[in-house]
């Protein structure tokens, strides 16, 4: 799908209020389609039987729900579903209290997920359903793609025929406190393409994830036949094991290092220019350090002008202001690996607007 633009947003978001009357501007209420039993409880709209229904035409969603069973649905209960015209897929409850059915063409089951709420089990489980106008449907547990060993944390399926076209959510058996409920209609996107938080897309997805897709997206000869997609990958770890060891160089590791909004342009705050440094380390290995150094200077000298073209002229959303490289030097007779440094400086106009729920 790739990484949400600046003008994608959640159409609905819902954090244990009525459904039908959500807080907020920009902020689009779901019809009621069945039942009566719902209410406010705690932090939660707490359903024993209703069903709620947002009515689009798009062919891509996103529906996110945190939740917690007070008792437990029938097997085969619709808690989520989402339905493009063409192709549905439903997340259901199983014969298991603690797993789900993700339901499209096919039937797979959850992992063990803690879905009963008690007091030794107090947070709610976080689900993700997308689908995408292809018939393809996930489902993301707990925000977590790949878990420590690198094993694939989400389900995937081929969506089945449409029913109903629309995206729902609900219970009519047992009881379920929904503690979170968003939806967007502008795209599939995983948890590294769009989060929760408008502030968390901008400044780690729109910004740093979006680097490493323009790189892993470009033709130039360097990135393409030396780098390559598997070595060009954000930094979450930074550690010497991790650069060298774990991804073999020539690699390139992006991260996001400081973010700074200087001055609110609008008394009200409704817009800001924010300013996101990125950081690329550009890291070559070998036996000569004077070939590793002009091999990681090429390198850098693509990433650059790959970005200043594919992200810094974008006029009114994101702009590069400045930037700065500090080039590795020799300093032991057994060092071989050399790291290059570009520092970016992203200015961003921001919309503040759609962030309250």
């Amino acid at each position: 799908m790739g990484v949400a633009k600046s003008s994608d947003y959640w159409v609905s978001r819902l954090c244990g209020n009525d459904p039908s009357d959500p807080a907020g501007d920009y902020n689009t209420a779901w019809t009621l389609t069945s039942g009566v039993g719902g209410s406010v409880s705690g932090d939660a709209w707490r359903i024993t039987d209703q069903k709620w229904k947002y009515t689009t035409t798009k062919e891509e969603m996103t529906l996110i729900s945190a939740i917690g069973y007070i008792a437990t649905p029938d097997e085969g209960e619709v808690l989520m579903a989402l339905d493009n015209g063409t192709y549905r897929v439903e997340v259901q409850a199983s014969n298991n209290s603690n797993k789900l059915n993700f339901v499209g063409a096919t039937t797979t089951q959850t992992v063990e997920l803690d879905l009963n709420m008690t007091e030794e089990n107090p947070v709610p489980c976080l689900l993700r359903l997308t689908l995408a106008d292809d018939g393809t449907a996930n489902l993301y547990m707990k925000e977590i793609i790949e878990d420590d060993d690198a094993v694939q944390h989400y389900l995937s399926v081929s969506a089945s025929a449409s029913t109903s076209q629309g995206a729902f959510f609900g219970n009519e058996t047992g009881t379920v406190d929904w503690y979170v409920v968003y939806l967007t209609d502008f795209g599939s996107f995983s948890p590294d393409e769009m989060d929760m938080s408008d502030w968390t897309t901008n400044s780690l997805m729109r910004t740093g994830l979006a680097v490493v897709e323009t790189l892993k997206n470009s033709n130039r000869f360097y990135l393409k036949t030396h780098v390559g997609d598997a070595a060009i990958v954000y930094g979450y770890d930074l550690s010497s094991k991790a650069m060298v060891n774990r991804v073999h160089p020539p690699s390139v590791h992006v991260i996001t290092q400081r973010l700074e909004s200087p001055d609110f342009l609008t008394l009200s705050g409704t817009r800001t220019d924010q300013r996101y440094n990125i950081v690329l380390y550009i890291t070559t290995k070998g036996t000569d350090y004077k070939n590793a150094y002009r091999l990681g200077l090429s390198i850098m000298g693509e990433v650059f002008d790959e970005l200043y073209t594919q992200t810094g002229l974008q006029d009114g959303v994101d702009s590069i202001i400045s930037y700065n490289a500090q080039l590795d030097s020799k300093m032991d007779n057994d060092e071989v690996v050399c790291i290059h440094a570009l520092t970016l400086t992203y200015m961003k106009k921001v919309r503040m607007f759609l962030r309250e729920v």
